[in-house]
């Protein structure tokens, strides 16, 4: 059995935290709650957050598959380099931004969602893992597999090998085949 990718984990998680904090954010903002300050800055987080973590990372083994648009976020985080490749700054990243949401109970749950997701992403700079971009590969050749000989010569439904021998058989002895409808080449 394989090893699991937890920053594969991570990345769900801290995304839909962001998000999470971004709304609760807004509903305090909205709300006008006691110390909706906090709110603002949840709203502001939840941006960062939401952010720095759409672009996937390529996994180890396997494909990966791309998020939409996540091509210029990749190269906004490939420029900042060891900095948002390291998941141990991550982690830290996202500790250290949950505190303040934990103030106003709007932020309280993307709070503990990006706390989880912080202990998620040390675990897996624990384990070695790093963020590395998803690299596009040249397309490939199209290769016929080695066990066609000839592409079919009649559309389908095709009849079973056994008619089709009888057919070559036919045509064979026939001389070939005749069309009923008579065509002119006068116009």
């Amino acid at each position: 059995m394989g090893q699991i990718e937890w920053a594969m984990w991570a990345n769900e998680q801290a995304l839909a935290s962001g998000l999470i904090l971004m709304t609760g954010g807004i509903v305090a903002v909205a709300g006008q709650f006691k110390g909706w300050e906090f709110g603002a800055y949840a709203i502001a987080a939840g941006v960062f957050v939401t952010l720095l973590e759409y672009p996937r990372s390529k996994r180890k083994k396997g494909s990966t598959i791309e998020r939409c648009g996540q091509k210029c976020m990749t190269s906004v985080l490939k420029v900042f380099g060891p900095l948002t490749r390291n998941y141990y700054v991550r982690a830290v990243l996202h500790a250290g931004l949950a505190v303040p949401g934990g103030f106003i109970l709007a932020t309280i749950l993307g709070t503990v969602c990006l706390g989880i997701a912080s202990i998620i992403y040390f675990l897996a700079a624990l384990r070695g893992e790093e963020w590395r971009p998803i690299e596009l590969k040249p397309p490939s050749k199209p290769r016929v597999a080695e066990t066609i000989k000839r592409p079919p010569e009649n559309p389908p439904p095709r009849p079973p090998p056994e008619a089709r021998r009888k057919q070559v058989e036919e045509d064979s002895s026939g001389g070939g085949y005749t069309n009923p409808i008579p065509v002119s080449d006068e116009v």
